[in-house]
């Protein structure tokens, strides 16, 4: 049995916060655990703490990408919030520039986000 990545609801915001390095079964558990979250919680937001990761891997660049695409679809805006410069160089040397991915330096700058987006979008419902 694989560790699985806790998935926290806060109000109508999940967090998802990475504290170890992914291995593809995690991520694919990510993937999974994420989506179901969001429908059946109603979340209108997701941030992906990803401050603890010193490396990435396309894989896991993809994820990150994949999961805020569908998490888009199903109603819920992400942002990926503690990304370290050398992951950012990484990814870019990747050619992984995770288009359609928001980002924030830190939790409370990507929590200010990704409020203020929820809040447009329901301003314009």
């Amino acid at each position: 049995m694989t560790n699985r990545v806790p998935v926290l609801k806060i109000g109508d915001i999940l967090l998802v916060s990475i504290q170890t390095d992914l291995e593809d079964q995690m991520v694919m558990d990510l993937q999974d655990d994420l989506s179901r979250r969001i429908v059946d919680t109603g979340a209108k937001g997701v941030v992906i703490d990803i401050s603890a990761l010193e490396i990435v891997d396309s894989f896991v660049g993809r994820m990150l990408a994949t999961n805020a695409s569908i998490s888009r679809l199903l109603g819920a805006e992400t942002i990926v919030v503690g990304m370290r410069p050398a992951v950012a160089m990484t990814l870019v040397e990747l050619g992984l520039s995770l288009k359609g991915v928001r980002t924030a330096l830190n939790l409370e700058r990507g929590l200010k986000l990704l409020r203020r987006l929820t809040a447009d979008t329901a301003g314009r419902a």
